[in-house]
């Protein structure tokens, strides 16, 4: 999700759910150590709970960065095990420490001396052509052993060679019964399951084998699935559930914010809610007013305007006072 769910992304999440847990996209270590973490690092304080998910391979500069993390704020440090690209192998880290299930226990270790907050890990079920259970087994068991009781399993192995990054998460197949044998052999562990989950039922069928789901981009292309969230699998009743109207102009108000506080332009908050209107009449135009770089001088309750125009029916303004997310 690098490149995607930047801070803005998140605060446009968190209109729709409340308690969901939020990721940041991937960080390296390295980047926080020798560049701008402030500024890799900062995020709105109306995400929380949000996790901060670290990319990286020597266990003295993640515990670095997971202190630089816990200073900042964020409530639990991830550690990326499964991102298949060129790019991240060539730093030695992602999908390729599963086969160092040692060096990623250390890792762990060393993060937890370093941090209070929960540290936690997400990989695949495999890399290439390992297909055998016995191996996110052993990895898994390894890497417990570095104090690390979370792990977010990528029902899909990872081909470090031959495959896009897309095409890892398409051609290699789901087996979503290793993520639920993983739960039942290591039952004291949380275990969570990743990878082709697209609708609010399949997360309820998963929920009853594993003790958690993660939902990446599907989330991003269609938010709308997360509406539901707080009531069905959090219990809480106690917020009338948002419309797109509310939810859109409360996201016009936060880039007002954002242009005003820190000069950023509505367009780059804008491309992460486009799949606001997803399936319905008019988003196609709708996303296209939204998207279009030469509306970018205007202000964005301008774009909002002209947005509207393509929204059947004519949408309402809608108070949002309620939609504004408590820090």
């Amino acid at each position: 999700m690098m490149g995607w769910t930047d801070r803005h992304c998140r605060y446009f999440h968190r209109l729709l759910t409340r308690h969901t847990l939020l990721y940041t996209e991937m960080v390296t270590s390295a980047a926080l150590i020798h560049g701008n973490s402030a500024q890799l690092l900062r995020h709105n304080g109306e995400e929380h709970p949000v996790a901060l998910q670290l990319g990286g391979s020597e266990p003295s500069d993640l515990a670095r960065a997971a202190r630089l993390g816990q200073a900042r704020g964020y409530g639990e440090i991830n550690l990326n095990c499964g991102c298949p690209s060129e790019r991240v192998q060539r730093g030695a880290f992602g999908a390729c420490l599963m086969g160092e299930a040692p060096l990623v226990r250390d890792c762990i270790k060393a993060m937890r001396d370093a941090v209070d907050v929960p540290v936690t890990v997400k990989h695949r079920i495999g890399i290439d052509k390992i297909e055998s259970y016995d191996f996110v087994r052993d990895f898994v068991g390894t890497v417990a052993e570095g104090g690390c009781e979370v792990f977010i399993v990528h029902a899909r192995n990872a081909w470090l060679k031959g495959l896009s990054p897309k095409e890892n998460r398409e051609i290699p197949p789901l087996r979503y019964e290793l993520a639920h044998r993983l739960k039942r052999d290591f039952a004291q562990l949380t275990i969570a399951v990743n990878g082709g989950i697209t609708t609010n039922d399949q997360i309820a069928e998963h929920l009853t084998q594993v003790d958690g789901v993660m939902i990446g981009r599907e989330a991003y292309h269609n938010p709308w699935l997360m509406v539901g969230w707080d009531l069905r699998f959090y219990g809480d009743a106690s917020r009338p559930l948002p419309t797109r109207e509310a939810v859109e102009l409360a996201m016009v108000d936060y880039m007002e914010r954002a242009a005003a506080e820190d000069g950023v332009n509505w367009y780059s908050i804008a491309c992460h809610m486009l799949g606001l209107r997803h399936g319905l009449h008019g988003a196609r135009k709708w996303r296209q007013v939204w998207s279009d770089h030469r509306l970018k001088p205007l202000p964005p309750r301008e774009v909002w305007a002209l947005a509207q125009q393509h929204v059947a029916p004519p949408a309402e303004a809608v108070p949002t006072e309620s939609l504004v997310p408590t820090p």
